[in-house]
């Protein structure tokens, strides 16, 4: 498997994480303009108390009255309550600008992955990519909100209180400096090793991830085949992989945390014997030598919570390298862009194709396939499994871009046109549709969400699927259930036309839409693809004898190429490869 990493699709190099992580911050500017109001007001408040202790305990050493403790006091107490207010108020403005940014940033993830092209999702697993929006965005969300406004806090505490500390006493602060100045750059070489160590343990949670959603989206073969044991101790071996790095990030954490505790104790040690000192020769007085182990208190506080703060920053730039990166990467065949004609007519034409999977390119799939499909006309495509059939309709809605020769529609080539155009132009029908799990409704409204109730209803009736839609209780708004577990095969594939029929799209693609039915089943889908496709052109892929003698022409697919191509008749005639697949399917019947 193609990890994100190494995709060579169009990927931006990835900039500063914790710079562009911070650059999203920009929309939320008034927010977060107001919430640095209240911490700066906050610090400032928390940076004044410890003059009013130093005003009281050189008051009562004085013994020169109370008046001057009672205003201290009092307007130690009215400090207080400003903070709390002005803390409570940056909290909350400074969390909820996060939270605001920790959304569109997961919107914008989502966005860029579902706009990437078919082959990227070929290379990536599904759980990798729901780790990036769920785990990778769950890691950026306390950087862009509490741990931002902690930072500028702390800061703000530590910047102030070191001014305050060289008011007090310049040569006490250049002592407690020295002790403290090693644990800052302590903490910037040890950010850089977290920062590493969590991006190894966010990838492997990634494959953690990746282990769990195979199982759980496979969860009826895994209970067929009776390989849950199987399942969880391959789970567990990825759960082991990352609680291992976690325990060495944990340990590298807290050797950090230790030393910096040790140097902030460290620093009050030397603070009170050196500041001791200087009370007994008269260079300060009680009250000051008090005032400034308070902020040294503050500002030991402060450095060991940016340390914590910077490990988090770490980490979470590890988590965002992968989300910017993927949020950067420029699909190989863009979403939308490109012309837009304003009719068609549903001509489409394969011109020596040659295609291989871009995760296996050195399998060539097709090699110098020519195809026409006349506007309205009714082609099959036959063959063995593997030879190729599947692709070609891929090709036609540009799932794919084929690496020599050209695909045209009504005379334009495909990568002239708009994608997004060119899929509304095209209805597909699948083996195995894929409902989504909410109501029938919705799900025939998918081809074209602007439909009424009323066109709903005539969709489904034109798809044979309106009388056993409203048999069940909720009618119309019966849920589905994950992937239209809730409803039959043959119930599935009535909706999937519905929905094709809503559309109302000028090609048709039928891919073995009636392969894996019962008789009954079949007899219905069929009636109801075949008024679907009346005046559409229409390509059918499929195994089944009766629905190939249908099609206006039939084109036999072998190892890549068209080997055969004529009517039913003139094929069964024909001494090759169709015949034999006749004889064989009648001698199956």
């Amino acid at each position: 498997m193609t990890s994100i990493a190494s995709t060579p699709a169009h990927a931006a190099p990835p900039r500063g994480a914790v710079r562009r992580l911070l650059g999203l911050a920009a929309d939320e500017w008034p927010l977060l303009l107001a919430g640095t109001f209240f911490l700066i007001l906050g610090s400032g408040m928390g940076l004044a108390f410890p003059q009013a202790i130093r005003v009281i305990l050189d008051q009562v050493l004085a013994q020169s009255g109370t008046e001057l403790i009672d205003l201290a006091a009092l307007a130690m107490l009215a400090i207080f309550i400003v903070q709390g207010v002005a803390m409570a108020m940056r909290s909350y403005l400074f969390t909820l600008a996060g939270e605001r940014i920790v959304a569109q940033l997961r919107e914008r993830l989502f966005a860029s992955i579902l706009s990437q092209e078919i082959a990227f999702f070929d290379a990536q697993r599904t759980g990798e990519l729901l780790n990036r929006l769920a785990s990778d965005t769950a890691v950026l969300q306390n950087t862009a909100s509490v741990n931002i406004s902690m930072a500028l806090r702390h800061a703000a505490t530590g910047l102030g209180g070191i001014g305050l500390l060289f008011y007090t006493s310049p040569r006490l602060t250049l002592v407690m400096l020295l002790v403290v100045t090693p644990v800052a750059i302590g903490a910037v070489l040890n950010g850089s090793r977290l920062r590493r160590l969590s991006s190894q343990v966010q990838d492997a949670l990634a494959r953690a991830s990746e282990v769990a959603e195979e199982a759980v989206a496979g969860v009826r073969t895994v209970r067929a085949f009776a390989q849950e044991p199987h399942e969880v101790a391959r789970y567990g071996a990825a759960v082991q992989d990352s609680f291992a790095l976690a325990k060495h990030r944990s340990r590298v954490t807290a050797i950090f945390l230790g030393a910096a505790s040790f140097a902030g104790y460290g620093a009050i040690a030397v603070v009170l014997w050196y500041g001791g000192h200087l009370v007994v020769d008269g260079a300060i007085s009680v009250g000051e030598l008090t005032s400034f182990i308070l902020y040294t208190l503050l500002v030991a506080f402060s450095l060991g919570a940016l340390g914590g703060l910077w490990s988090d920053v770490m980490r979470a730039a590890g988590a965002s390298e992968r989300v910017f990166e993927l949020m950067d990467r420029a699909p190989e065949i863009p979403a939308a862009g490109g012309l837009r004609p304003q009719s068609t007519r549903g001509a489409i034409a394969l011109h020596n194709v040659t295609f291989a999977y871009p995760t296996r390119p050195e399998v060539p799939v097709l090699r110098g396939v020519d195809i026409e499909l006349a506007a309205g006309e009714v082609v099959a495509l036959v063959g063995a499994s593997g030879g190729g059939k599947s692709t070609i309709a891929a090709l036609i809605g540009r799932l794919y871009d084929p690496q020599e020769g050209q695909i045209t529609l009504d005379g334009a080539p495909l990568r002239d046109l708009d994608p997004a155009w060119l899929r509304h132009q095209i209805g597909a029908v699948a083996q195995e549709p894929i409902l989504f799990s909410t109501s029938v409704a919705d799900n025939i409204r998918y081809g074209r969400a602007t439909a009424t109730d009323a066109e709903v209803e005539a969709a489904a009736r034109a798809a044979n699927a309106h009388d056993f839609i409203s048999a069940f209780p909720e009618g119309y708004q019966t849920p589905v259930g994950e992937r239209g577990v809730q409803l039959s095969g043959g119930q599935k594939q009535r909706v999937a036309i519905a929905r094709a029929v809503l559309k109302d799209p000028r090609i048709l693609v039928l891919d073995e839409a009636t392969s894996a039915l019962d008789a009954e089943s079949e007899h219905l889908v069929q009636e109801a693809l075949e008024r679907l496709m009346q005046g559409r052109t229409t390509l059918i892929i499929a195994h089944r004898l009766s629905t190939v003698m249908r099609a206006d022409r039939v084109l036999v697919i072998d190892g890549g190429r068209v080997v055969q191509a004529g009517s039913h008749a003139h094929l069964v005639e024909e001494e090759g490869l169709y015949r034999r697949l006749v004889e064989r399917q009648f001698v199956a019947a």
